[in-house]
């Protein structure tokens, strides 16, 4: 047996892990306080959308009043940079020393946008499955671009996981959040820069929502109800660390472009994009379909996508979200401008089928 080929050899790797805080379960931000005193901080601003007023006034009441600066309630989609200056400057002007963001990625978003002037501590309460809490990365729009970044300043330094909080997300939203969170994780499985660890939580974190969503999309209720939403939590939790740890590819980018330079809905653009940008990159990442596949229960990965979402009634066409299809050429050109790593090589006549036939919504794989 001496000098066979060992079939299963880990591939060298590197793995790093970043310090923050994660109090998972139902009833977590009854112990928001709680976060606040283990950060040393001692006056919030909150932040959500207008939508979300209700629950951020609920995490103030909870904080009680001598430690809330105020509510700004003005997070939009995208982080436009006016908004990130309005917030930026409440946050100075009522002595704030830390914000508690209250709501989605757009909200936490804004957290970000603000840290990574100020450097003021976020502690993060997800009410979607965005992910965006788990990451270094910010986004900001300007001038019709949507800018990413990644900056160790922006990390949330607590986050409080309450699935209750997301009992009352609309179904149809809470598929599209999802779906936006298999993303992050089919994603990181063909990483440049990806590592067993990270595929052992995507696998998991992709299993978990594919397990979740139908019973959220179904109607349940109860103790049924309360369990999907703790998993679907659960398993945003472990994409979003997925996004957080290790870089993403063409399905990130197109996304970036199509949300930040075509103001469409960011979970949206995710649900439609993603199985088309796998079919894509198939040929170039087998092993990583095989497990996307795998932890969908799917015989194959594209496919499997589209079928969850459209099964769930969610979009998988551009058209239906708001794109114009003479605005695909444009598309295409910006998401060309600037380099980045992706396991199939980004050709300009491949890439533009993509984008027509996420535009029309094309099963991967039709004939």
């Amino acid at each position: 047996m001496t000098g066979l080929p060992y079939p299963n050899a880990v591939p060298p790797f590197v793995y790093a892990s970043r310090a923050q805080r994660v109090v998972f379960g139902p009833g977590s931000l009854r112990g928001l306080a709680a976060e606040l005193d283990a950060l040393g901080l001692k006056r919030a601003l909150v932040l959500c959308t207008p939508q979300q007023r209700a629950q951020a006034e609920q995490a103030a009441a909870l904080l009680g009043a001598p430690r809330v600066a105020g509510i700004f309630d003005q997070a939009v989609m995208h982080v436009p940079i006016e908004t990130a200056r309005q917030a930026r400057q409440a946050a100075s002007e009522l002595g704030a020393d830390c914000a508690v963001a209250v709501g989605g990625g757009s909200t936490i978003g804004l957290g970000k946008a603000i840290a990574l002037d100020s450097g003021l501590p976020i502690i993060a309460v997800p009410t979607t499955y965005a992910g965006s809490e788990m990451t270094p990365i910010y986004g900001i729009t300007e001038a019709g671009l949507k800018k990413t970044g990644k900056d160790d300043r922006v990390l949330p330094r607590s986050v409080v996981y309450d699935p209750e909080l997301s009992l009352a997300l609309p179904a149809a939203m809470s598929v599209t959040s999802g779906i936006n969170a298999i993303a992050h994780a089919a994603e990181g499985l063909y990483a440049r820069d990806g590592n067993p660890v990270m595929d052992l939580m995507a696998q998991e974190g992709i299993r978990a929502l594919a397990r979740a969503l139908p019973v959220i999309a179904g109607g349940a209720d109860g103790d049924a109800l309360r369990s999907a939403r703790g998993d679907a939590l659960y398993g945003a939790w472990l994409c979003g660390t997925v996004l957080g740890s290790v870089g993403m590819a063409l399905h990130h980018k197109l996304c970036h472009t199509l949300g930040g330079s075509f103001n469409l809905p960011h979970a949206e653009v995710h649900t439609v994009v993603l199985p088309q940008a796998l079919a894509y990159n198939a040929p170039a990442a087998p092993r990583a379909m095989e497990r996307i596949a795998a932890a969908l229960g799917a015989a194959d990965a594209p496919q499997g996508v589209f079928d969850l979402a459209k099964s769930l009634g969610a979009p998988t066409a551009l058209r239906e979200i708001g794109m114009r299809e003479e605005d695909l050429d444009r598309a295409c050109d910006i998401a060309l401008q600037t380099p980045y790593p992706n396991p199939r090589p980004l050709e300009r006549a491949a890439l533009r089928a993509l984008l027509q036939d996420a535009y029309e919504g094309a099963r991967p794989g039709r004939a």
